[in-house]
């Protein structure tokens, strides 16, 4: 395939589900105490990507970024009565138009590094979503598009960029490994083929060693591709609106 068949094509996958790719803003407390006593409180408020699954709103994102207690409770240690605890305050979509939707993380799966978000307000009308039961499985350099999205300081644009499948991982499950193009997209973003088929969405794999320190051999973070077929099961246990 000629190179600026391949760029066309990535062009017709953007625009047919960039809509589909949308933040999730999240304010969190977190609060650290000493022998009880209440001595650090500290409110933040972060937009991270994901993708919409189903019209409705219910969309997908990276737990190990929807809930920070996941990557607190890997690389913080409290010392002897010390206690700290995260409490999520707020969520809402943040749609491709810039509406934003209020919403709750209705689901965790900390082995998957999935989230499930689900708006708490019906949308006025159905919403951009990928279809996860339109997927393909993709090999070994195979060239994919990675969609994402821009933070505020580019007006969330869009953004699209040519891939190829580097490595498949069959254990403890299947991942698909992106290259390096699209290890820089944000977790929570979805994969397609050329072709315009959904392979999945971007997690994390994180490496926890709780015998000793992490071999100097091993990463401790990956960007891996979910599945779509898992990103589907996952997303049928969200709990219904209400």
């Amino acid at each position: 395939m000629q190179r600026g068949d391949v760029a066309a094509r990535g062009r017709e996958v953007m625009s047919r589900w960039e809509k589909a790719v949308v933040g999730v803003k999240l304010t969190t407390k977190m609060r650290m105490a000493h022998e009880g006593r209440q001595y650090h409180e500290e409110e933040s408020t972060q937009e991270i990507r994901a993708t919409v699954v189903d019209p409705s709103g219910l969309a997908i994102c990276a737990l190990s970024e929807a809930d920070p207690t996941q990557m607190y409770a890997s690389f913080m240690e409290e010392e002897a009565g010390d206690k700290w605890d995260v409490e999520i305050t707020s969520v809402k979509l943040r749609l491709a138009d810039g509406k934003e939707i209020p919403a709750k993380i209705v689901l965790r799966d900390k082995d998957l590094d999935v989230a499930v978000v689900r708006p708490t307000e019906k949308p006025a009308t159905p919403l951009a979503a990928v279809d996860l039961a339109d997927a393909a499985k993709a090999s070994v350099l195979e060239q994919v598009v990675v969609l994402g999205r821009l933070g505020e300081v580019a007006n969330r644009a869009p953004i699209a960029t040519l891939d190829r499948i580097a490595g498949i991982m069959e254990r403890p499950r299947l991942f698909y490994v992106p290259g390096p193009d699209g290890q820089s997209i944000s977790l929570g973003c979805p994969v397609f083929t050329l072709d315009g088929k959904v392979v999945g969405v971007l997690v994390a794999r994180m490496l926890t060693s709780p015998g000793g320190p992490v071999s100097d051999e091993d990463m401790d973070m990956l960007t891996v591709i979910l599945p779509a077929a898992d990103a589907l099961e996952v997303a049928k246990q969200a709990p219904a609106a209400g």
